[in-house]
């Protein structure tokens, strides 16, 4: 029989950068957290309304340079949770979607402690909407997909972009940058046409964001004239020309009143 520990761990989602975008409960959790261990994306100043007695620790992952392995974050998890600590791991965007919080709780659920999902915003919803992009669009786009633009090469199973070429109608690709030459050959090698609008959302929600927009056909030169930088969302499909819709019609509306 499992031993029962005292202390639980919170898999939390803080967003997708705007830190008024994250919920009420998570904001409490973090109140009432005695450890947080928090990763890259998560913005700082979130972090500002711990407890004063609250240890934070950091297990942030950039490409390349990672401050904790995978298995070294389920181990002081683990640990804190034995000890009995509240304990929140806080993560960017959803921890569902592309956070790797099922694999923690995977391993919390081994050691028979307890865990509890709580979402958040993902980068695919705030930053589309920060942008003035709609995922879905009556007459242009019914369906919409989230996928991961990091296997495009490599031993693990690669996306299916034959199928999603034509199947879906809005692909909102996270952690596709270094991978948009691929991508963007993926796409058109499966018929996907080449004047496809394409946006490239960087730092999406944040006072910092910017946004790129052009085809398949020359996004790939716009995104290293322009120097685009992680964190960054790839969105395609006809909902793009919305952004430009919506601009001129606050830009007429400007007009009258001025």
């Amino acid at each position: 029989m499992k031993q029962r520990y005292t202390g639980k761990v919170y898999i939390v989602g803080a967003g997708p950068g705007d830190p008024e975008l994250i919920t009420v409960k998570a904001m409490r959790l973090i109140q009432q957290a005695d450890v947080i261990l928090y990763d890259r994306l998560v913005n700082k100043e979130l972090l500002a309304y711990r407890a004063p007695h609250a240890s934070l620790i950091d297990c942030g992952k950039a490409p390349g340079a990672h401050t904790m392995s995978q298995e070294q974050i389920h181990h002081t998890l683990v640990r804190y949770a034995q000890e009995g600590y509240q304990v929140v791991r806080l993560k960017g965007g959803d921890p569902l979607v592309f956070g790797r919080g099922t694999e923690e709780a995977l391993e919390l659920a081994e050691w028979g402690i307890p865990y509890e999902f709580v979402p958040g915003i993902t980068s695919a919803i705030g930053s589309a909407a920060s942008s003035g992009i709609p995922l879905t669009h009556r007459g242009l786009a019914a369906s919409f997909a989230c996928v991961t633009g990091s296997r495009c090469h490599g031993p693990t199973k690669s996306v299916r972009w034959d199928l999603l070429a034509h199947g879906v109608d809005t692909l909102a690709i996270y952690m596709g940058v270094s991978e948009l030459p691929s991508i963007r050959e993926e796409l058109l090698r499966h018929g996907k046409a080449a004047s496809t609008p394409v946006a490239l959302i960087e730092r999406g929600t944040t006072s910092s964001q910017r946004v790129i927009v052009g085809t398949l056909a020359d996004i790939h030169t716009l995104a290293v004239s322009m120097k685009l930088s992680n964190p960054a969302l790839i969105i395609i499909g006809d909902v793009v020309r919305v952004r430009e819709q919506l601009l001129r019609a606050e830009q007429h509306a400007l007009s009258l009143i001025g």
